[in-house]
C-alpha cells in the first residue's frame, strides 16, 4: 500500500503557529511520526506541503494511479477550495481529512468543510494522533475493500 500525506497551507509553521490549537509538534515530527507508524505496517508513504492551492491540486492530479489513499490535511483550504474538493472526487483515490484541532469547536467559518463530502472520512481534534488514525483508518479501508 502506497499513501501519500498532503499537508495545507500554513502547516509548514507548526510548532510556533497557535500550539494552543495545533500543538507544539513540527511538521517534520508529525511526518515521522507517521514514517514509523507506516512502516510498523509495511506501507510506503510519502509528505508534500505547500501554502498554494493549485500546487495540491496538482499533487492529487499526479496520485492518479500511484498512490492507494490521501491523507489530507487541507488547513484553511477545508472552507474554501471547491478546486481541491474536485480534484479529490476525479482522483478517485480514498481519501481521510484530518485536522489537528476540532474545527467544529472553532469559528463558524470553519465548521464547514468542502472536502469531508469527498471523504471516506473526517478525524479532528486529535492533534498529530488525527494524523495517526487517519492512517488506521486507510489501511484498514484497504483491507475491507481487498478482501
Amino acid at each position: 500500500m502506497n499513501i501519500l500525506v498532503l499537508h495545507g497551507p500554513n502547516l509548514n509553521l507548526l510548532g510556533r503557529r497557535e500550539p494552543d490549537h495545533y500543538g507544539s509538534l513540527t511538521l517534520d515530527g508529525i511526518n515521522g511520526l507517521l514514517q514509523d507508524a507506516a512502516q510498523n505496517e509495511q506501507v510506503q508513504i510519502s509528505f508534500y506541503q505547500s501554502n498554494a492551492e493549485g500546487e495540491l491540486v496538482d499533487a492529487v492530479h499526479k496520485a492518479i494511479d500511484v498512490f492507494d489513499g490521501i491523507i489530507i490535511n487541507p488547513g484553511a483550504y477545508t472552507h474554501t477550495s471547491i478546486a481541491l474538493r474536485d480534484a479529490l472526487l476525479a482522483a478517485g483515490i480514498p481519501v481521510v481529512e484530518v485536522h489537528l484541532s476540532n474545527i467544529y469547536c472553532r469559528e463558524d467559518f470553519r465548521q464547514h468543510s468542502y472536502i469531508s463530502g469527498v471523504a471516506l472520512g473526517v478525524i479532528s481534534g486529535f492533534r498529530e494522533q488525527s494524523y495517526l488514525l487517519g492512517l488506521q483508518a486507510l489501511i484498514a479501508h484497504a483491507k475491507q475493500t481487498s478482501g
